[in-house]
C-alpha cells in the first residue's frame, strides 16, 4: 500500500479554512502538517528565503519581491486575507488634537516595515485619494523586509530598537500604520476621515479588494507533485464553500478570474512605491500555476 504523503503547511486560521484545519475536509491523496504561526508574518521570510514549508500563506508584496529575486516559490490563486485599510493609519490625540491626510507632509509615519502589505495599501490610499507625495513624509520602520536583497527608498529610516506603538504613544512618530495590532484605546483615532465607511465605499466604487495574503507552494513541489498542489487548491475551495457566504465583501476570493483585477492594482502600486523594480502581468505570475493545472488533473 502506498503511503500518503504529508506536506508542511504554514497558515493562520480563518473562517474559510477552518474546515481544513479541524479535519472536516480531508483527502485520500495527501495529509498536512499544519503550522499555525503566530503572528503569521513570521512564516513569510523563512518561506521566501529558505522554503522551509511545502505550502504557506504569504503577504502578496513579499511574494512579488520573491519573484523579483528568483526565489523558487509559486503563487496559487487563493486569497487568504484581505481587509479594508482606511482605518489602519492612526494618530494619538494626546500628541495631535487632530491630524488629517492634508497634514502629513513633513511628518513622520511609523510602519512595521516599508514592504508590509498594510503599509503599502495605506500609502496607496494616501497617494491616490488624498494626493500625498511619498517622499514628503519620513517613513519610520521597526523591521526590514522579508527579502534581505531589498533596499528601502532613501526617505525610509529604520529604528530596529523601537516598538511602533511606543513611538506613537510618546509622539516620536506623528502617525502609525497598524493592522491586527491596532490598539483599543480612546486616544487613538484614524487619520482618514470617515475611515470605517471609506473602505467599503472604495470597494463599491472599484469592485476591488485590498489583498493582504495569498498562498504559495514551493516550485519543487509544484514540479514534482502537481497533483498534490492541485488537490490542496481543491481542499481550500471545499473548506471555503463549507464556511458559507461571506458577510459583506468577500475578502478571500479563490480563482484567477476573481483575483485578477485586484492583483493588477497590487502589482502596479508595488512598482510605484519602489517595492519591486518592474511590473509583472497577472498571467506571468500565474504561468507556473497553469502548468500545475495542466499536469495535475
Amino acid at each position: 500500500m502506498t503511503e500518503i504523503p504529508t506536506l508542511k503547511m504554514a497558515l493562520k486560521r480563518y473562517p474559510t479554512n477552518e474546515a481544513l484545519l479541524n479535519g472536516q475536509v480531508t483527502s485520500p491523496k495527501v495529509n498536512f502538517e499544519f503550522h499555525e504561526v503566530e503572528p503569521i508574518h513570521n512564516a513569510f521570510a523563512p518561506m521566501a528565503q529558505k522554503q522551509i514549508y511545502d505550502l504557506s500563506e504569504m503577504a502578496i508584496f513579499t511574494y512579488l519581491q520573491a519573484v523579483t529575486y528568483g526565489k523558487p516559490i509559486m503563487l496559487m490563486p487563493i486569497v487568504m486575507a484581505g481587509r479594508h485599510q482606511h482605518v489602519c493609519i492612526v494618530y494619538n490625540t494626546d500628541v495631535h488634537k487632530s491630524l488629517t491626510p492634508a497634514d502629513l507632509p513633513g511628518k513622520k509615519i511609523g510602519v512595521r516595515a516599508y514592504t508590509q502589505t498594510t503599509g503599502c495599501w495605506v500609502r496607496n490610499i494616501l497617494v491616490r485619494e488624498h494626493g500625498l507625495k511619498l517622499d514628503s513624509v519620513e517613513w519610520i520602520t521597526t523591521e526590514g523586509g522579508h527579502l534581505t536583497e531589498y533596499t528601502a527608498p532613501s526617505f525610509v529610516t529604520q529604528k530596529s530598537d523601537k516598538k511602533l506603538i511606543n513611538m506613537l504613544m510618546n509622539g516620536e512618530v506623528d502617525a502609525a500604520i497598524l493592522g491586527n495590532d491596532l490598539p483599543d484605546d480612546p486616544r487613538i483615532k484614524p487619520v482618514i476621515p470617515n475611515a470605517k465607511e471609506a473602505g467599503p465605499a472604495w470597494h463599491k466604487a472599484t469592485g476591488l479588494i485590498p489583498i493582504n495574503h495569498m498562498f504559495v507552494s514551493t516550485t519543487a513541489l509544484a514540479k514534482s507533485r502537481p497533483d498534490l498542489v492541485l488537490e490542496t487548491y481543491r481542499l481550500f475551495q471545499k473548506a471555503k464553500d463549507m464556511s458559507g457566504p461571506a458577510k459583506g465583501t468577500d475578502m478571500r476570493p479563490i480563482g484567477i478570474d476573481a483575483i485578477r483585477p485586484s492583483l493588477e492594482l497590487v502589482i502596479d502600486l508595488a512598482a510605484q512605491q519602489q517595492i519591486i523594480p518592474k511590473t509583472f502581468t497577472v498571467d506571468e505570475l500565474f504561468a507556473p500555476w497553469r502548468e500545475v493545472e495542466r499536469a495535475g488533473v
